[in-house]
């Protein structure tokens, strides 16, 4: 479904990623993991239209993408929750929700994708004229995921979607993750929680300093002893 060929990409002097390749199947979910600043959210700006690669290519249905405007690929079924969320804070859950559909005409799907949002995430259901910024880290988190289906994707990009949560909420973010992935949305993740990451994918790869250094399916990377080290707190 997607394929990144040997990309590399820089912020001004600095080179972010270094001759990266990668692939997703349709129906997967694949996770990167890696320390911070390792090149993974870059990786994910670089595949929604946010960054430019340098050279090297982004695939997606067979299609070249790297390079193209964020918003024509979110067209063509590419979503992206970005790090540290990025609700509008002064708008209420409903207009964000709006927001993520902006692109579409189909009034009917629009009302069938809501109905959808909140039958995934019932606390926005709740909140819904009230003011993004008002919300808890959690319910934010929620709000844009549930913006990022409002485009239906088929290829969700997720970043940090743990980050900054009590480990209660950790677990009902990621059962949703599961459950959006089951109705047929491919998922790339990258997730600093390895072990969480690892339990739900099928994939994973490995970016240390721009690299891709190790790749293989979630039970490899989970029995790897250097992943072990590094990643899963030693044990």
């Amino acid at each position: 479904m997607l394929k990144v060929e040997d990309i590399n990409v820089y912020y001004g002097n600095i080179q972010a990623l270094k001759g990266v390749t990668l692939e997703i199947n349709q129906g997967e979910i694949v996770t990167l993991i890696g320390a911070n600043g390792a090149g993974k959210s870059t990786l994910l700006k670089t595949i929604s239209g946010l960054l430019k690669p340098k050279n090297g290519q982004v695939l997606y249905e067979g299609k070249s993408i790297g390079g193209k405007q964020a918003q024509a690929i979110v067209k063509q079924g590419i979503s992206h929750v970005p790090e540290g969320r990025r609700v509008f804070a002064n708008m209420t859950v409903q207009e964000n929700l709006e927001l993520g559909a902006f692109l579409r005409k189909d009034k009917a799907g629009m009302k069938e994708d809501m109905e959808r949002v909140y039958v995934l995430f019932p606390r926005l259901l709740e909140r819904l004229k009230q003011q993004a910024g008002t919300l808890s880290g959690g319910e934010q988190q929620m709000l844009a995921m549930g913006r990022a289906l409002m485009a239906r994707p088929k290829l969700l990009l997720l970043d940090e979607p743990s980050m900054g949560l009590a480990p209660l909420l950790v677990k009902t973010i990621f059962r949703i993750i599961e459950e959006i992935n089951a109705t047929g949305t491919t998922i790339l993740l990258v997730e600093q929680n390895a072990n969480l990451a690892l339990s739900i994918a099928d994939r994973a790869y490995v970016v240390e300093t721009g690299r891709i250094v190790l790749a293989g399916t979630a039970e490899e990377l989970t029995s790897s002893e250097k992943v072990k080290m590094a990643y899963l707190g030693g044990h």
